[in-house]
């Protein structure tokens, strides 16, 4: 059982302006290259979020910043969850899954049918494989442009 979010906490599409959002995407991108040799890290900074074809969104808990997620869209049908990222101040509490939900519930309003993703294979990433497998994705291949590569773990799942 998840325990649940407390009444203050709101996902919101973010502008990554503020530095709250670009201190916790630069903690993302520096625990990517912790944990994966630099050509195995596929996580996007900053300028790769604003990119049109990615929507970006913050989960916030009474005025702090929880954690973030994206989705870039593929094609009409396919989309890439990307920057998904938890604050450390708040593992554990279901910010997680309910980033995953969101993201899910978005690609399902643009008429997408699938959710593909990569992250890394390291010890650091099997909360988030068990987080992905729990709600329904499965291992598979290299997909839109990646390799195959022993860093990576590719998923994904129809919606």
């Amino acid at each position: 059982m998840r325990p649940a979010l407390p009444g203050g906490f709101e996902i919101r599409q973010d502008d990554l302006l503020g530095s709250p959002t670009r201190e916790l995407i630069t903690r993302h991108l520096r625990g990517m290259h912790e944990n994966s040799p630099p050509e195995s890290v596929h996580a996007f900074d900053i300028d790769q979020l604003r990119n049109p074809a990615v929507t970006f969104w913050s989960a916030w808990i009474d005025g702090n910043i929880a954690g973030c997620g994206a989705l870039r869209r593929i094609d009409e049908e396919r989309g890439e969850i990307k920057s998904m990222r938890v604050h450390d101040a708040f593992l554990g509490r279901g910010v997680g899954q309910a980033i995953l939900d969101h993201i899910i519930s978005e690609a399902r309003s643009l008429g997408m049918r699938s959710l593909w993703l990569e992250t890394g294979s390291a010890a650091a990433f099997l909360a988030a494989i068990r987080l992905y497998e729990s709600n329904g994705f499965s291992r598979c291949g290299p997909f839109d442009g990646y390799i195959d590569d022993p860093f990576s773990v590719f998923m994904m799942r129809l919606i």
